[in-house]
């Protein structure tokens, strides 16, 4: 074993002439070299070799620019003969140590331990955003309430989403820092309005539709205001539809949505798609009313707006408000998320910490 150590030994010691240049006939060296390869032994039993040892074998012979691949730099130059013999001891010789060391390598793996009889492992599997289960569960309350589900697009254009509506061209909603616009008449959606717009165009009444969406402003993000967030928009419009039967629908959304115990509030306010108007408030999911952090202490939870449908807004959509008569609300899903799971802030739902997601 030892005058394998000692071949790698003077191979090393020819490629250290070599690079010297030390003026020895190239020849020569080589006749060498086909001597010491020769010479090696055919069987090689690499476990009685130390692991330095093994490692430098594996340097002489295998390594790229080892003493073994850095010969074939002169083969070139020799006599036909002798190019043909060192080319071939050559590689002879690298086909043999690289099967030894594979040999090693194999024998050396840890087999495999594989119990057959024990029980598989449970896949690892997701979980849908709270947002999105929240979604579902007002899509399904809607359905309960006899609404159909609809969508429009989140691109939208300016007629749509303000002319439509009833929104004049220099009112303050419409304003370059109110909205995200794409071009001069083409904007993100600023609430999910529109979709009762584009359903009035297409369908007479009896009109019950229902329309979850993702909206986008350009708040300025804090707890309670991000710049994307989701509505839910509900239309009725019939004949002798009043503020009486949206009242009533609202009433019975909260409950199948949160519980029995909700109260709902309605405070005046103003929209310009409806007249007349008024803010939605569900009593504090956390507190039942008594006041606590979530609610600001006031035992009441806004939730978003609501009205009769502007007689304007129904002429827009070629229908009679003499004869026909709706109502509209538009819901913030996120505020609910946040009241139903104790969230403090709307960041949260949008940042994908799965540190955050996993609780729920």
């Amino acid at each position: 074993m030892h005058t394998i150590i000692e071949s790698a030994e003077q191979l090393e010691k020819i490629i250290q002439a070599l690079s010297r240049e030390e003026g020895l006939e190239l020849e020569s060296l080589y006749r060498d070299v086909l001597s010491i390869l020769n010479n090696l032994p055919e069987k090689i039993s690499i476990s009685e070799f130390k692991d330095s040892e093994i490692e430098s074998l594996k340097r002489t012979f295998l390594f790229r620019k080892g003493a073994l691949n850095q010969l074939f730099r002169f083969i070139p130059f020799l006599p036909d003969d002798l190019k043909r013999s060192v080319g071939a001891a050559i590689n002879k010789t690298k086909k043999k140590f690289e099967s030894v060391f594979k040999k090693k390598e194999e024998k050396t793996e840890p087999p495999l331990k594989f119990d057959v009889t024990a029980p598989g492992r449970s896949p690892e599997v997701g979980r849908r955003h709270i947002i999105t289960k929240t979604i579902e569960t007002v899509c399904d309350v809607m359905r309960q309430l006899g609404f159909t589900y609809t969508e429009g697009p989140e691109v939208e254009d300016e007629y749509h989403n303000f002319v439509a509506l009833n929104i004049p061209p220099h009112h303050l909603a419409r304003d370059e820092s109110a909205n995200f616009y794409i071009t001069d008449t083409t904007l993100l959606r600023s609430q999910t309005s529109p979709v009762q717009i584009r359903y009035m165009e297409k369908h007479k009444p009896p009109i019950r539709v229902f329309a979850p969406g993702r909206v986008y402003r350009p708040d300025t993000i804090d707890a309670s205001h991000y710049y994307a967030f989701h509505q839910v928009e509900g239309l009725w419009v019939d004949e002798g539809i009043s503020f009486a039967h949206l009242k009533t629908t609202l009433l019975l959304f909260s409950r199948l949505m949160v519980g029995e115990n909700i109260k709902v509030r309605l405070r005046p306010s103003f929209f310009p798609f409806t007249e007349p108007s008024a803010e939605i408030d569900f009593s504090c999911f956390i507190c039942g009313g008594t006041g606590c952090p979530t609610c600001g202490r006031k035992g009441w939870l806004e939730i978003g707006g609501c009205g009769m449908v502007n007689p304007k807004v129904l002429r827009y959509c070629n229908i009679d408000p003499e004869k026909h008569t709706g109502f509209a609300f538009g819901i913030g899903i996120d505020r609910i998320v946040m009241a139903l799971y104790g969230i403090n802030d709307i960041r949260l739902l949008f940042q994908n910490d799965i540190r955050f997601l996993e609780q729920f």
